[in-house]
């Protein structure tokens, strides 16, 4: 799961620099004995061992960019990984804590059937979240399988939204109004199962981070140039210009991972950037235009299915 990188480019790159460095040493103690010399016949070899003194001088400077940019990339990606284990970490420990406390809760005293009820409630949400988590990362996992054009097939994406959205509905236990569904029928050649994932973890974040009084939108329509658009926008706090593009990249949550209060990996938009790229789709994030909150939108190579008049759906997530 984690980007491993080979160590041959930055390795051959250092040891290159130091042959040149050494060179140049070299090179600059000979042009001062010729330069002393001041005779005509070392006049050539001067002006010849200045050229290439100055083009080893120059691939040292690149030589030193790229090892700069190697450096960068790598605290990153360090930094990233050490989110991601804090993150993952959070998201063992706590369930595991909580199945811990009632189970001893359980075995220590004497309680009322609807006291047990409660408690074998809020423990199989526990182990709700630990599978999700697992499922999470396996899926992360599984973006290295490339998936071969007979797995494809023709996919209702109506249909699916419509089932990725009463499966949030369903996890966060909110009310059915909380997603809003407005689908246009529709094909798209694809991987179900990649699908689900796009849509799963688009319709999850934006019901996750919505406000207090969370409404998701969820449209679907043909664009008519054999694509399909479908946009799903909350009401949450918004995402800057700036981290935009940080978003989708592996083990990225925005903020400090000991000061928050939502679950999560920094996985899901990794995966779903992914697999949106493998589908010859196209991803874009905007703000809503007249109050805060996010849209995600998706462009997938589609059709319409039917009549082009669109069905509109209010349904809850999961």
């Amino acid at each position: 799961m984690f980007e491993r990188r080979s160590l041959r480019l930055p390795i051959t790159l250092g040891v290159v620099m130091i042959v040149l460095l050494v060179a140049l040493m070299v090179g600059w103690i000979l042009l001062a004995l010729f330069g002393a010399l001041q005779s005509e016949q070392a006049a050539g070899l001067y002006w010849a061992l200045l050229s290439v003194g100055t083009t080893s001088l120059a691939f040292v400077l690149f030589g030193v960019v790229m090892y700069l940019t190697l450096s960068i990339k790598t605290i990153n990606l360090s930094r990233r990984q050490s989110n991601f284990i804090d993150s993952v970490t959070h998201e063992l420990k706590s369930p595991i804590a909580s199945l811990k406390l009632y189970l001893q809760t359980l075995r220590r005293r004497q309680m009322s059937p609807e006291e047990q009820a409660t408690f074998y409630g809020s423990m199989l949400e526990d182990v709700e979240r630990l599978d999700s988590l697992i499922n999470h990362l396996l899926d992360a996992a599984r973006l290295e399988k490339h998936r071969t054009l007979a797995e494809k097939e023709e996919v209702e994406l109506a249909e699916l939204l419509r089932k990725c959205a009463a499966e949030v509905c369903l996890r966060y236990h909110v009310s059915e109004d909380v997603i809003q569904l407005q689908l246009q029928p529709c094909l798209v050649q694809a991987v179900r199962v990649d699908l689900e994932l796009v849509f799963r973890n688009l319709i999850d974040n934006a019901v996750k981070y919505a406000g207090d009084d969370p409404r998701v939108e969820v449209t679907l329509k043909a664009d008519g140039k054999d694509h399909v658009l479908a946009r799903v926008g909350d009401n949450g706090r918004g995402i800057s210009a700036a981290q935009r593009r940080k978003i989708f990249g592996r083990f990225v949550r925005l903020g400090s991972e000991l000061e928050r209060d939502k679950p999560g990996t920094g996985l899901g938009l990794y995966i779903v950037r992914t697999l949106i790229h493998r589908l010859g789709g196209k991803i874009k994030v905007k703000d809503r235009e007249k109050e805060p909150g996010t849209i995600f939108e998706v462009e997938l190579p589609g059709k319409a299915m039917g009549s082009e008049t669109t069905g509109t759906d209010s349904q809850e997530a999961a």
